[in-house]
């Protein structure tokens, strides 16, 4: 079907049913199916390309393995107690590089502009990026709990409990993949994505994922707690009902309220930027 047949009938052509989809009652119809196409489009990329989304996938397996037979020897206890929570916190801040190359690949091959000629709402691409990344996400963290599960890990409150702390660890994601998207408009080239993607890496280790704050320098113990991957990280421990959770002080006593506030403001702050950035990069 062309552009032009693609409009909505009375609006004219291809850009005036774009705006058409825009205002009122419109754009309220249009939104979900518009963004529901987008995200039908990403998971079509996964049929063509699986062994993209088995490495997305294994990347964190392996990692946490790793952590938990070569560094969980250090941790008093049974190590995956308290590393397996920390390493699913860490899992939904990293694995961002498909989604930023997407979003790049798309602006520098001209796509963006092809659906600028379609009766779509504005930002449907955004949103169908980020429902897909949401489901690998989803998808990442029940493989990960399961070789968790595999290698010793329990949690002990129960299933609300549990659901809980997944609900947390998406938001985490949901966060960190506006900033994400974000951090990809503005670098504009995939081969670029590399270089801002190591900027996360501080953000991970900078964190209670693998020691608590207590076994640290003062200063340098602060600002782990502060980091909202350890609000994260220390809120999943209490729900599992895994030991590192709270520790005395009010940042780790208050880590269920933080671990939800912290991605509200960064949602607050980077997901208006990005449909700002798109909306600009699009005309």
């Amino acid at each position: 079907m062309s552009a032009t047949t693609a409009a909505i009938p009375g609006q004219g052509g291809p850009e005036q049913g774009a705006l058409g989809r825009e205002g009122g009652a419109a754009w309220l119809t249009w939104a979900p199916a518009d963004s529901w196409t987008m995200t039908r489009r990403e998971l079509a990329h996964w049929a063509r390309q699986p062994v993209v989304v088995l490495v997305n996938l294994a990347f964190p397996v392996m990692l946490l393995l790793m952590f938990t037979y070569l560094v969980g020897g250090g941790v008093q206890g049974d190590p995956t107690e308290f590393l397996v929570p920390g390493m699913l916190a860490l899992t939904m801040a990293f694995g961002l590089e498909s989604t930023m190359l997407a979003v790049t690949q798309d602006l520098n091959k001209g796509v963006i502009d092809r659906f600028r000629s379609l009766p779509m709402v504005p930002g449907a691409v955004l949103v169908g990026r980020s429902a897909a990344d949401m489901l690998q996400s989803t998808a990442a963290l029940a493989v990960m709990a399961g070789v968790g599960y595999a290698v010793g890990w329990r949690w002990h409150n129960g299933a609300a409990a549990a659901l809980g702390a997944v609900g947390l660890l998406l938001l985490l994601r949901f966060a960190m993949l506006w900033v994400g998207i974000q951090l990809a408009m503005v670098a504009g080239r995939p081969e670029l994505v590399s270089a801002v993607q190591i900027l996360v890496w501080p953000v991970g280790f900078l964190s209670n994922v693998f020691a608590t704050p207590a076994t640290m320098p003062g200063w340098l113990g602060a600002v782990v707690e502060w980091n909202p991957m350890s609000a994260t990280a220390t809120a999943v421990r209490e729900l599992f009902g895994n030991p590192g959770g709270a520790t005395g002080s009010w940042v780790a006593e208050h880590a269920q309220l933080l671990s939800v506030l912290w991605p509200v403001a960064i949602i607050a702050v980077f997901f208006p930027l990005a449909v700002r950035k798109f909306a600009r990069l699009s005309r």
